[in-house]
């Protein structure tokens, strides 16, 4: 094993400080991984996610260590699968820490329907939703918005669409910060990020972005999956998407902001996309009000999303929305203020997880009352060909992670890479073949999200699990995937 890397415990690994290292790196994966990581450090990959790793711990006012969870694989500035957290008084905000889709999340919805429930109508019931919910590079939907109300929006999140009559408040229950970010002021967004955004809430955009039906494979944690009301052969309903394109264009905008910031405060970065400024600056204060804004508009997709779906189930089976019911919604691209453990007391922190999500075990207050005592789902996707899990927080992983978890397999080969390897065609055969049916925009997009494409989501959930940072509740297989 190369030196500059040790085990220090089960799937568990340290980057020792050099250089400019204000702190530790520490990677949560298994022996392979690691050797495949390395083997990028040393040699002629174009990005080491190793050094993104190094690079993030060299940020000002970053505590404890550098983390890396299971899926890590390169990003702009972060690794993804990185996580950064900084002191509040002393740190900074950086933009590598969110990314370009903000709040880009999960939610799983769970119905009372088996498969033998479905499968005369399931190729009827995957094309109505396709024809449902816009998906696709540019798609957009039919809420029509004015800018006033774009800004409402921004504002109120997912309680926002509710408040349009599209969902419950039961939904919100379910939603990481009950679907509403505080903090958010529409008049730190661009006007162009919001013009990019008016016919797209509702929509599930282009590349891993996917709605899917699912059925509860395996139960590998009953009393969570109890507590979560999840059980063997259960249909439910993921929906993955996030901030669309005024995300990106908050990204693409704070970018040069935060970079002349960095250079005015006299920060080395390393990458460009590491780009940073004091939390308690006023670049600093406004990026994580615009970050507020795309996470809100996030949480009002998922939420559109989810009562298209509802409408679908409606109209094809005779389900009433009230038999739809949100198991949890969760984002995995975001910066929040967090109170964890720092050498024996608790600090303020932000918290920036780029591909990582919450993973709070239990007995947190920000967890919704039915799951407190044993922590809240994590929504693990993987590819649309294997399965995806569910998992729930430790303690050891609020310890060692700032309670952060995988948020999915993790890419093995690059969209590039991928189209060149696959075709289309032949994944979707390979699919059918499998019993899982697919509804795509694009034959280019399929090849690229190939299952080939991404590394194994049983080893990602492994080492998570022999890491003791987080453990798995149920494993859950596509048998309809809408895709951009």
């Amino acid at each position: 094993m190369d030196e500059r890397i040790q085990s220090i415990g089960s799937a568990t690994w340290q980057l020792p400080r050099t250089g400019p290292m204000r702190v530790p790196g520490i990677v949560f994966a298994d022996r392979a991984s690691i050797e495949g990581l390395i083997a990028d450090d040393t040699g002629d990959a174009q990005w080491s996610a190793l050094q993104q790793v190094r690079n993030v711990a060299a940020l000002p006012g970053i505590v404890k260590a550098s983390v890396a969870l299971p899926d890590i694989h390169p990003g702009y500035g972060f690794p993804i699968g990185g996580v950064g957290a900084f002191d509040a008084d002393s740190g900074v905000a950086v933009v590598g820490g969110v990314g370009f889709d903000i709040n880009c999340g999960v939610r799983l919805m769970a119905t009372p329907l088996t498969r033998a429930d479905i499968e005369s109508s399931l190729d009827a019931l995957g094309k109505a939703l396709f024809d449902r919910v816009p998906a696709g590079l540019g798609a957009q939907g039919d809420l029509r918005l004015t800018m006033r109300e774009l800004d409402d929006l921004l504002r109120e999140g997912a309680r926002g669409i509710v408040a349009r009559g599209f969902g419950t408040d039961e939904d919100l229950e379910y939603c990481e910060e009950n679907g509403r970010m505080t903090g958010a002021d529409p008049e730190a967004v661009s006007d162009r990020a919001k013009h990019r955004q008016l016919r797209q809430v509702g929509t599930l955009g282009s590349g891993n972005h996917y709605l899917e039906l699912q059925v509860v494979e395996h139960v590998l944690d009953p009393a969570a999956a109890e507590a979560y009301g999840l059980q063997t052969g259960q249909v439910t309903i993921a929906i993955h998407t996030g901030s669309r394109a005024l995300g990106h264009q908050i990204g693409q905008d704070y970018l040069a902001v935060m970079s002349r910031a960095a250079q005015r405060f006299g920060f080395e970065t390393f990458e460009k996309e590491l780009a940073c400024a004091p939390i308690d600056s006023e670049e600093g204060r406004q990026y994580l009000s615009a970050v507020a804004c795309g996470a809100n508009c996030a949480f009002a997709n998922r939420q559109m999303i989810g009562h298209r779906a509802r409408e679908v189930l409606a109209a094809m089976l005779g389900l009433a929305p009230s038999d739809v019911r949100t198991v949890y919604d969760i984002g995995h691209n975001n910066a929040k203020f967090e109170t964890h453990p720092v050498d024996g007391r608790e600090r303020r922190l932000l918290v920036h997880r780029k591909g990582s999500t919450r993973a709070f075990g239990p007995g947190r207050p920000e967890s919704p009352d039915a799951y407190r005592t044993v922590g809240h789902p994590i929504l693990v996707g993987g590819t649309m060909g294997t399965s995806s899990y569910v998992l729930r927080g430790t303690e050891e992983g609020m310890d060692r992670a700032f309670g952060s978890g995988a948020h999915g397999a993790g890419r093995a080969l690059s969209r590039k890479k991928a189209a060149k390897k696959y075709w289309g065609e032949t994944v979707a055969s390979e699919l059918a073949a499998k019993g899982i049916r697919l509804w795509s925009h694009s034959l280019r997009g399929i090849a690229e999200e190939a299952p080939g494409a991404y590394k194994d989501i049983d080893r990602v959930v492994n080492a998570a699990t022999e890491a003791g940072i987080s453990r798995p509740v149920v494993r859950l297989r596509p048998i309809a995937v809408i895709k951009g």
